[in-house]
């Protein structure tokens, strides 16, 4: 197995390739992204490309001529780029990928990343969804997931489309897990809904186990059980603010991002109507199983110990 993978720079994808670079059945790794990987890899070929750049994309997968693709080229608003820019880079990065692998030809086996929000939150939708569940985005993060996922169909090739939940852990660059460290975390003063979550590693697993399992068709990954925004500010001792009506959201979000943690319109969804989905069967069909909890995760996220200045010694 040769093994292309996007997005190899990010948190999840530098793990993903951690694990490919353990698996025996994988002769060789080539990946690109706009930053370097954030772990040290030892036999995977990293590429800086801009995913945006689709000469190069095409040039660096026919040069492994991949039997598999890895595409975590999606890239979340405020987590690693603005809100435009990550879109730019997860539909042009896609298209070219995807035009790429069906020129040179010769893939087994595809895994795609998607996300629960692809479902929205509109009124009277499904508070669990599974797959059967059409997807409604009611954001901006998942209408491109669901653009990305009409690419995949689209290119009439088997694959893995994993939905993930909101990915958050130590070191992840996500919106969410920066606005829940917060001195004070903003909930909503209405309702207070549960949300699921998943850590990096149970999602760069669940990735690989579909990779090596030849998966295909839609999943849900998501950890079991769910927390309130004020149930995950307690459990990291933080101060969990009521926050009611459009303006209160406004000003939240504004706070927050002059504090160094913007709110995308997705995360401030998931905290004022909540975010799960029903993963069931992607344990049920590909047997696998999440090890962490939502409420571990979230411990997890917390127990990341601050960064504590030294000063010079004379």
């Amino acid at each position: 197995m040769r093994v292309f993978v996007t997005g190899m720079g990010g948190e999840l994808g530098s793990r993903v390739a951690a694990l490919l670079e353990a698996t025996p059945d994988v002769e060789a790794i080539a990946g690109i992204d706009v930053e370097p990987p954030r772990r040290r890899l030892r036999r995977a070929q990293f590429t800086r490309i801009d995913p945006r750049d689709r000469v190069r994309t095409m040039k660096t997968l026919r040069d492994l001529r991949p039997t598999a693709l890895v595409h975590l080229g999606v890239y979340e608003p405020h987590a690693r780029s603005s809100p435009r820019r990550s879109a730019e880079r997860t539909i042009t990065g896609t298209v070219a990928v995807l035009d790429a692998a069906l020129e040179v030809g010769g893939l087994d086996a595809i895994v795609v990343r998607s996300g629960i929000e692809a479902y929205g939150r509109a009124r009277g939708a499904p508070l669990v969804p599974d797959e059967s569940v059409r997807p409604s985005p009611t954001t901006t993060f998942g209408e491109t997931l669901v653009r990305v996922e009409e690419l995949v169909r689209a290119a009439e090739m088997p694959a893995a489309i994993l939905r993930l939940a909101p990915v958050v852990g130590p070191h992840v660059p996500s919106p969410l897990g920066r606005f829940l460290r917060l001195p004070v975390v903003g909930c909503s003063g209405l309702a207070d809904p549960p949300f699921s979550v998943l850590h990096q590693e149970d999602a760069a697993r669940a990735i690989v186990h579909a990779l090596l399992r030849g998966a295909d068709g839609r999943f849900n990954v998501v950890a079991p059980g769910a927390v309130t925004a004020s149930q995950a500010a307690r459990l990291g001792s933080r101060v969990p603010l009521p926050v009611v009506g459009p303006a209160g959201w406004l000003l939240l979000r504004r706070a927050a991002e002059a504090a160094g943690a913007p709110v995308p319109d997705h995360v401030v969804e998931l905290l004022r109507r909540g975010r799960s989905a029903d993963g069931g069967r992607f344990e049920r069909e590909l047997g696998f199983d999440v090890a962490r909890s939502t409420p571990e995760v979230i411990r997890d996220l917390y127990e990341w110990a601050p960064v504590t200045p030294l000063r010079a010694v004379a």
